[in-house]
């Protein structure tokens, strides 16, 4: 069965980093886009970022974009999603998804998305 299993969050001050981890097994890794979704409390799951097959495009939502960083090794299936200068807005959980290439839906919307794992907790303090 497919699984999806996120890692590496934690508490932290605003304006470090974190580096969140995501392995994926039970699918073809490399007809999956990625994408990595975050839910603070009394909050809907909102885009984050995401990226292709290859890893050359990329995607981010504006709160994040030029602070974080998605990549993807597909010889080890992990997708990583690199968070500096945090702010204390970052704080919710965060989620990592996967879609097939051939999806028509839109990869900022979390419809997009047949697979999600557990999430991962970052806390920032300000």
């Amino acid at each position: 069965q497919v699984q999806l299993v996120e890692s590496g969050g934690g508490l932290v001050q605003a304006g470090d980093s974190l580096r969140l981890s995501c392995a994926a097994s039970g699918l073809t890794f490399s007809t999956q886009a990625m994408g990595w979704f975050r839910q603070a409390p009394g909050k809907e799951r909102e885009f984050v970022a995401v990226i292709g097959l290859g890893g050359a495009t990329t995607d981010y939502a504006d709160s994040v974009k030029g602070r974080f960083t998605i990549s993807r090794d597909n010889a080890k299936n992990m997708v990583y999603l690199q968070m500096n200068s945090l702010k204390f807005d970052d704080t919710a959980v965060y989620y990592c998804g996967a879609r097939h290439y051939s999806s028509s839906v839109s990869a900022r919307s979390t419809y997009g998305y047949d697979h999600w794992g557990q999430g991962t907790q970052v806390t920032v303090s300000s």
